[in-house]
């Protein structure tokens, strides 16, 4: 859709470009540090990188940092799968991954982005999320556990001590 967008940032590459990032890693921090996708497996990790618009911070080979666009580029995106490692926090890694995300021109155009979040409010605030306006109209299908429920059913070990 856009041109890859690359920058260096305080010692770190900021970029858009899905070959300099790593699903492993991404999958790894997403098992065990998320509380929205324990026990997904690698392969919808996969899926979901390959048809999203992501951004990564990396340094030394490593993912810092990631965050995605559920989207059709034209009047829908959904914010999903955002973290930095916690040992790169409090730089403003995490903001400079999503200013550049939400000032793309696609992005200016779409008529509405949504996120979902436990604990980070105060974070996206700052880039002019609000909480929803009419809940009454909004509707959901929620399976919260899906992923766990998968990995039992295929007999996968399943971390469940983050």
């Amino acid at each position: 859709m856009d041109r890859t967008i690359e920058f260096d940032y305080k010692g770190y590459t900021i970029t858009t470009d899905k070959t300099k990032m790593h699903v492993d890693q991404i999958h790894k921090w997403l098992i065990e540090k998320s509380y929205w996708a324990e026990a997904i497996p690698y392969e919808t990790v996969k899926t979901a990188f390959d048809h999203s618009y992501c951004i990564g911070i990396i340094k030394d080979g490593v993912q810092i940092g990631y965050a995605r666009f559920v989207t059709d580029y034209a009047i829908f995106a959904y914010l999903a799968d955002v973290f930095v490692l916690e040992d790169h926090r409090k730089q403003g890694l995490s903001k400079i991954m999503l200013a550049t995300m939400l000032h793309q021109p696609w992005v200016d155009k779409l008529r509405g982005i949504r996120l979902a979040t436990m604990d980070a409010q105060s974070l996206y605030e700052q880039f002019g999320f609000v909480k929803t306006q009419q809940p009454e109209r909004q509707m959901e299908i929620v399976r919260p556990g899906i992923y766990k429920e998968w990995a039992t059913k295929r007999g996968d070990a399943v971390i469940t001590d983050i």
